[in-house]
């Protein structure tokens, strides 16, 4: 049998534990503060049926979407017809599972088939991988984490703010204070549409308006007009996208520009009962720009939308979400608002190492190690490894008896800052030889003050 070659599929990566360490400080961190805000955890399957996930992205949704083959006997029902009719047809007959493209439809299915039983408002929170047979590039891979937190069943904007909170507390917490916490509302975008002459065409206006970072002013301009937008129609943005100042002043220009529209002041009045509650918890530095040019493309928004970037890093946004009005609609059951947001894991991940944000203790998991001769040191040692981990202390021990320089090598490449040697002097003296691995020293301790080092240190 030949050697066969070790490979990953495209778009997905190992990670180590190095790497792990890192990303677990992040979830962690998240996990906690989602907690601390009332939200309960869920999972759902990596597998949903096709039925549940087709038709809620939009056709390109639908095209990068993993299908999973029928098991057994996939071809049992397909007809010669059936192969010539293209693939879409085929692919109904072939698969009727597909990978999870994201948290949210999931999420909305959950919340019809188990409505008897939550408690509304409910809040939840999700930490999985999604999956998107997208192009691998620097940034984007075909399975990565999403870390969803939502409030459904409440059209209180107070959840708005919370959100706004959460986002502060989390980058807080995580050493990355330089961000901006860009907001809007879908009602505004819709007022603006409105206002240039094209109600009801906000859908085309956002997509084109969302890539402005992107493609610039002129970039949108032609796509616009490429959207059947006239020219004229598009001239009477250029007051909107001047709109400057704090959020009082901006949203008094958008007072005077929305004379005429109950859609624009509804959304105003939204953003500003919101900031009101932001304001009402006192944080000292909010993060929030008022952006009227978001836009983000999805489509299921209905009111204030959010996007998070970090300030002077090369990574675009690293959060997302905002609020909508109907989304377990689409499962039956009509008129429940929620409100949510996305992290992305892996994009905070990458600020933070270009930062260098990572603590330097969370490099290692294990404290102390244990190293030993023979087997009476073993045997001697397994009482006191037990001791330390009912302290709560991260401990292992070399399992060979051997040189003590492979045992210290070994120490040394899992950067573990103590070593207690145990040979035939330690054992009849009852002092512990500790070795602090960084500063080179060692000396007697007893096992009491073993205990106290390594938890102070």
């Amino acid at each position: 049998m030949s050697n066969q070659k070790s490979t990953l599929p495209k778009g997905t990566r190992d990670f180590g534990p190095d790497k792990m360490v890192k990303r677990n400080f992040i979830f962690q961190t998240i996990t906690a503060i989602f907690q601390k805000f009332g939200f309960l955890p869920i999972e759902t399957p990596a597998l949903e049926n096709l039925s549940v996930l087709t038709g809620k992205y939009g056709d390109e949704g639908d095209q990068l979407m993993f299908k999973v083959l029928n098991s057994g006997n996939f071809l049992e029902k397909v007809s010669a017809q059936d192969m010539e009719n293209g693939y879409k047809k085929l692919t109904s007959k072939i698969s009727e599972k597909g990978l999870r493209y994201d948290l949210t439809v999931p999420f909305a299915r959950f919340v019809v088939m188990n409505r008897n039983e939550l408690v509304f408002p409910f809040k939840r929170y999700q930490i999985q991988p999604v999956w998107r047979a997208d192009r691998p590039q620097k940034g984007r891979y075909r399975e990565f984490y999403q870390c969803d937190a939502d409030v459904v069943g409440t059209d209180s904007l107070l959840c708005e703010a919370e959100i706004v909170l959460m986002i502060n507390e989390v980058l807080e917490k995580l050493g990355i204070g330089d961000f901006t916490i860009k907001v809007n509302n879908r009602k505004v975008l819709s007022a603006i549409s409105e206002v240039i002459g094209y109600p009801g065409k906000e859908g085309d206006l956002c997509v084109a308006i969302d890539k402005l970072d992107k493609i610039g002013k002129e970039g949108v301009i032609k796509e616009l007009e490429e959207r059947g937008f006239a020219l004229e129609s598009i001239q009477k943005l250029d007051p909107i996208f001047e709109v400057e100042g704090n959020f009082a002043e901006k949203a008094a220009k958008l007072d005077a520009i929305f004379a005429a529209s109950e859609t624009g002041k509804k959304g105003l009045q939204e953003l500003r009962t919101m900031m009101g509650y932001v304001e009402g918890f006192g944080l000292a530095n909010t993060h929030l720009n008022f952006d009227i040019t978001l836009a983000r493309g999805l489509s299921y928004y209905t009111g204030a939308i959010f996007e998070v970037k970090v300030n002077n890093v090369q990574i675009g946004s690293i959060s997302g979400g905002g609020r909508y009005d109907n989304l377990t609609g689409a499962f039956g059951l009509k008129g429940v608002s929620g409100v949510g947001f996305s992290f992305g894991v892996d994009r905070i991940y990458d600020v933070m190492e270009e930062l260098q944000l990572f603590p330097a203790h969370n490099q290692t998991t294990t404290r102390v190690m244990f190293s030993h001769f023979d087997a009476e040191a073993l045997l001697y040692t397994l009482p006191l490894l037990k001791k330390l981990r009912e302290s709560g202390i991260k401990s292992e021990i070399y399992p060979d008896a051997g040189k003590l320089k492979k045992q210290l090598d070994y120490a040394n490449n899992k950067q573990i800052p103590f070593v207690v040697i145990i040979g035939s002097d330690e054992i009849s003296s009852g002092k512990l030889t500790l070795k602090n691995m960084q500063a080179g020293q060692q000396q007697q301790v007893s096992l009491e003050e073993l205990i106290r080092i390594v938890q102070a240190g």
